[in-house]
């Protein structure tokens, strides 16, 4: 297990033990958001504006690649399943794509999400995944089976098809109910089925990307309001939401000390871990 913040280092934890195995520094910012490759060999720390990668696996605590490109703090970061390419949002508006096989690292693609606008989450989608296909052994970059999903401070989740770069959809669920002040969506996540976001406020919005003739990527561009519940009051700040490696539970954190689990059958709250004394 990995941890970082505002005191510029990451740590390595043996989670059974609660013992600091590793300790890395990094000098240029706060730490934002963290990411470990699918083959647990890298790290990416997202920092601001920086996105910083380290190799797990050897003893240099330098890091191996940088990207640059963004001009605001790194809200998210995440890997493509072979590790060919990095993907980012950023506090400056725009998603970005790094080319991992490539130097410098530039962005090879970059997504406007609008000015004065903050992307707070975005998150990796693929169909052919989805669809329980045969994975494309030389997909070494984006295709039009992939995707990314984001959410924003204007209360905004929009599907991103990588095949095009473009737009494909963008949703507005605080709107649909009228509602005069923006609840800025600060997660988002796509698991099995659902797509689940979640506002600053605790609400979480969900919706169903199943496809009744098994094509995910059309059932994108034409989402359907499965369900919208208040996972947490209110008066408290929603931090994170997570959907499970198995589609079968969704985990909520927030300023109220609280982290709880939800059954995506039923959508109630199945446990609440309480023990953290601050957020």
């Amino acid at each position: 297990m990995c941890t970082a913040g505002y005191d510029h280092k990451i740590r390595f934890w043996e989670a059974p033990s609660g013992i600091i195995s590793r300790t890395l520094r990094y000098p240029d910012s706060q730490v934002n958001c963290l990411s470990i490759s699918p083959d647990k060999r890298f790290l990416a720390a997202g920092g601001n504006p920086h996105i910083r990668i380290f190799d797990i696996e050897t003893p240099n605590n330098n890091c191996i690649v940088n990207c640059e490109g963004h001009t605001g703090a790194v809200t998210q970061v995440g890997f493509q399943a072979h590790d060919r390419w990095l993907y980012s949002s950023s506090e400056d508006g725009t998603i970005k794509i790094f080319d991992l096989r490539t130097s410098p690292h530039h962005p090879q693609r970059s997504f406007d999400c609008g000015k004065n606008v903050a992307v707070n989450s975005v998150v990796l989608y693929d169909t052919s995944t989805c669809n329980n296909q045969a994975e494309n052994k030389s997909a070494s970059t984006p295709t039009t089976q992939m995707g990314l999903v984001s959410g924003d401070s204007n209360g905004t989740v929009k599907i991103w098809d990588l095949g095009t770069s473009k737009c494909i959809n963008s949703l507005h669920p605080a709107a649909l109910e009228r509602r005069r002040t923006k609840e800025p969506i600060q997660n988002v996540d796509l698991s099995g089925n659902h797509l689940v976001a979640t506002s600053s406020r605790g609400t979480v919005y969900v919706w169903d990307v199943s496809s009744n003739n098994g094509d995910v990527s059309s059932s994108l561009t034409d989402l359907k309001p499965l369900v919208k519940f208040q996972a947490h009051s209110k008066c408290a700040y929603l931090l994170k939401a997570r959907i499970s490696p198995d589609g079968m539970s969704l985990v909520t954190t927030s300023s109220d000390t609280s982290i709880k689990l939800w059954d995506t059958k039923t959508w109630e709250c199945s446990q609440v871990l309480q023990s953290h004394t601050k957020w």
